[in-house]
């Protein structure tokens, strides 16, 4: 299974690990990677945001280039991982830039499971910053393991989708059921908290406070 590193357009923040198989510059996050030392095997975008001279860096060190129009049905990031699944299909891909900066690319990173073509692979993407940890899960029971520095975790189900939250500080099940659309700072009391995910997704928000 290879571990993927996918670096976006947006404010990295927290430490991008040196260790993985493979490193995936999309639009910006390619001089980030470059910037920083760490491989750039495949570099992907409109690069519209990346001056000619950074781009000419880009072609001159990335393994591999896809350059994308710039008016497309896929943001950057979408393309970039469903090119990611289709070649590495077991693959767990951490990305990092995501998060924090202009809110429609946070959103519809957030919203990444939406996706058709990535709704089969949702349960390998974590998207990662400083004081978030972003993750999804289908349909199913499954069991949300506490992470080391952060507070709370929070529950956003997609529409129509009911979550029951079992051994969290504050449980949610047909007892005490009510409509939401994020069930925001839940705290652990163990090391793992157990969901039952009735249709469709959630998404996991791992989150502290910044100090």
């Amino acid at each position: 299974m290879s571990r993927i590193v996918l670096v976006a357009g947006g404010e990295v923040t927290g430490e991008v690990p040196s260790d993985a198989d493979v490193y995936l510059g999309v639009d910006a996050g390619s001089l980030y990677l470059l910037d920083h030392r760490l491989p750039l095997d495949l570099a992907v975008g409109d690069f519209d945001s990346v001056t000619e001279l950074g781009l000419d860096w880009i072609r001159q060190e990335a393994q591999e280039l896809v350059q994308l129009p710039s008016e497309k049905n896929d943001t950057d990031l979408e393309y970039a991982l469903k090119l990611v699944f289709h070649r590495f299909p077991t693959a767990q891909v951490s990305v990092y830039g995501c998060l924090g900066g202009r809110l429609d690319h946070t959103l519809a990173a957030v919203f990444l499971a939406s996706e058709p073509d990535l709704a089969p692979f949702m349960g390998q993407i974590e998207l990662v910053s400083l004081d978030n940890r972003v993750q999804f899960r289908p349909k199913g029971t499954h069991q949300i393991l506490r992470k080391e520095g952060m507070t709370y975790v929070s529950f956003m189900p997609a529409d129509q989708t009911r979550v029951e939250i079992i051994g969290a500080k504050y449980p949610l099940n047909q007892d005490n059921y009510f409509s939401k659309k994020c069930y925001s700072s839940n705290e652990f009391i163990g090391e793992e908290i157990t969901i039952r995910v009735d249709q469709g997704y959630v998404v996991v928000i791992y989150s502290k406070d910044r100090s």
